[in-house]
């Protein structure tokens, strides 16, 4: 006779192992999203463990790799900051040492260019930059954009001016009033 209780615990293995495939043919997904997923199919506990662990034992989640490729594909596509990534990082369960570990892919150098990029894509064709309030007005909205990629602010107000100094715009845009970049570097 079927004992009840590992007729019901297979059932559960199972069902939780096609809840992760189905999970993992849509997209990398990280342990912790995949925990959060069986558990709101209300797979209980052990048994979601039980599945991922032996998930993770073949190597069909692996949350140091999903990181790493995490930051390689959103620094590329949407050119985020390591602070963003970071914090996106986070949300999907991935904190602490592996989170850094997949950041030390990015390096300053690679924000620095990127944020040049992302502020040549968003420079308008036709800006009058000798006109002061267009110029303040430009220059807010490029920096404030940067802000929300998660650039920090000295570094977002720096790559602006250098980008408006190319197109032929006063080097600083504060210069006639008094304020200037030490403004963006406050915290």
């Amino acid at each position: 006779m079927v004992d009840t209780a590992e007729t019901a615990s297979a059932e559960q293995l199972e069902t939780a192992r096609v809840i992760v495939l189905r999970q993992l043919r849509a997209s990398a997904k990280s342990r912790w999203q995949l925990e959060e997923k069986l558990a709101a199919r209300d797979v209980p506990e052990h048994v979601a463990q039980e599945v991922l662990d032996r998930f993770e034992q073949v190597g069909l989640v692996d949350d140091r790799e999903y990181a790493a490729m995490f930051v390689r594909s959103r620094a590329e596509t949407r050119k985020l900051s390591r602070a963003a990534l970071r914090r996106e990082l986070s949300q999907r369960g991935i904190t602490g040492e592996l989170a850094e570990q997949a950041l030390e892919q990015r390096h300053e150098e690679d924000e620095v260019r990127d944020a040049h990029e992302l502020v040549r894509r968003k420079l308008p064709a036709s800006a009058d930059l000798t006109d002061r309030k267009e110029r303040d007005k430009l220059t807010r909205r490029l920096v404030s954009m940067l802000g929300r990629k998660g650039y920090p602010s000295g570094m977002a107000f720096a790559v602006v001016k250098e980008e408006l100094a190319g197109l032929g715009s006063p080097s600083d845009p504060g210069s006639e009033d008094g304020v200037g970049a030490e403004v963006w570097d406050t915290p």
